[in-house]
């Protein structure tokens, strides 16, 4: 169910309205929109009684939602959610392409400054390292865990970055949230619900990564898990989906970013990077990205690749990078977006 308030609505009576739900054992989500504020219900588990809400002062009316994701549906909110970063520009969905960089794994305190100084200079507004990897062999590199956050720490305080990482388990969530600006939820853990609802009570963003074989209505469910427990800022990235081809790692399912554009608010990223697994591919599919619609790029960069200790074949050079941006600069307004550029030359030159 979904209560919508009159435009006018004051805060106090949207809190009554609340403090109502609250009353009759359900949970109530205030999602507020350009022109008025939504309130979605969850917990319910068949129609609520609508004659007590309809009543209240400031609800213009109650209706039914009929899809599976409530909370991530435009049923109820229609404006698109944009993710906001405060003491930045930086900011996740709307007319401003979002644009995160960095290589698979922190490596060394050396090679992510040497990277992040060179992606900065080029436009990105968000870093992105690999602090815990959830790799397919134990005997690979799987990372440097806390020591890997203190240095993405360091790169944000020098070059103003928002950071990206993922965490992989509930024991990682904590130490992400506590060092890093968005939290991944990785591919593989898209279905590990007693993570994402551990994400859903962070007040902090969230990056759901599509799985493998994900279908649409999954991967909104997903999304729904971290909505219900009252976290909203979601982002979902498309990064690929496993099928029969082999001349990429996966294949890059385009076609997602408007359908979930006209299904849910929720800004959506890509990832080139693992959707093909190859350094050739990636630049031409991130224009496709951008002209498909998607609200970013999520790409690895790594300035020396072929001693990189994961993902080196699929990480673009710095120099591409910028290339990369050339071009989505020059393709964004035929899509009405922009792409922020030089906030953060000065510092990666300084």
């Amino acid at each position: 169910m979904l209560v919508v308030m009159k435009a006018q609505a004051t805060p106090e009576e949207i809190q009554a309205v609340c403090d109502c739900i609250e009353q009759l054992g359900f949970r109530a989500h205030p999602l507020p929109g350009a022109q008025r504020t939504a309130i979605g219900i969850t917990g319910n588990k068949g129609e609520v009684e609508r004659g007590n809400l309809e009543a209240l002062s400031g609800v213009a009316e109650v209706i039914r939602v009929s899809k599976a994701y409530k909370l991530a549906s435009r049923d109820v909110k229609e404006e698109d959610t944009v993710v906001s970063f405060a003491g930045t520009d930086a900011a996740i969905g709307g007319r401003t392409l979002a644009i995160i960089a960095g290589p698979c794994s922190i490596e060394s305190r050396d090679q992510a400054f040497a990277i992040a100084g060179q992606v900065a200079a080029a436009g990105a507004q968000f870093f992105r390292g690999g602090a815990f990897k959830p790799r397919t062999s134990p005997y690979a590199f799987q990372g440097l865990g806390l020591e890997a956050l203190r240095i993405m720490a360091d790169i944000r305080d020098r070059y103003g970055l928002r950071i990206v990482t993922e965490a992989i388990d509930n024991e990682s969530l904590a130490q992400v949230a506590e060092w890093a600006d968005v939290v991944q939820i990785g591919a593989r853990n898209m279905q590990n619900f007693s993570l994402l609802k551990r994400a859903g009570r962070l007040r902090k963003p969230v990056l759901l990564k599509r799985g493998l074989s994900a279908t649409l209505e999954e991967f909104l469910m997903a999304a729904e898990y971290i909505m219900s427990e009252g976290n909203y800022e979601v982002i979902l990235c498309e990064r690929g989906v496993r099928t029969f081809t082999d001349h990429t790692r996966n294949t890059l399912d385009l076609s997602i970013v408007p359908a979930i554009q006209r299904l849910s608010h929720l800004p959506i990223l890509v990832d080139p990077s693992h959707a093909t697994g190859k350094r050739d591919s990636i630049l031409p599919m991130a224009r496709a990205a951008i002209a498909s619609g998607a609200d970013g790029i999520m790409v690895e960069v790594h300035h020396q690749p072929d001693k990189a200790l994961s993902d080196g074949p699929q990480s673009i050079y710095p120099a591409q990078f910028a290339t990369m941006m050339d071009e989505i600069e020059r393709i964004a307004p035929v899509v009405d977006r922009n792409l922020p550029r030089g906030i953060h030359i000065e510092a990666a030159a300084g």
